[in-house]
């Protein structure tokens, strides 16, 4: 893949990118623990409504 960046302003990229503070380590992103989160919070939530509903019933 060629670049549109003239050779000076790819190194300065370059340079940019190899900083310690890019390179940082990243757990892998858990697809199926992102949607317990959102189902948990979704029920917790709804539960909290029909708790607070009743109390104003």
């Amino acid at each position: 893949m060629t670049s549109r960046l003239s050779p000076e302003d790819q190194q300065k990229v370059d340079q940019y990118l190899s900083a310690p503070q890019h390179q940082v380590e990243r757990q892998p992103f858990r697809v199926w623990r992102l949607l317990a989160v959102v189902m948990v919070v979704t029920i917790g939530l709804g539960l909290l409504s029909r708790f607070l509903s009743r109390l104003v019933l």
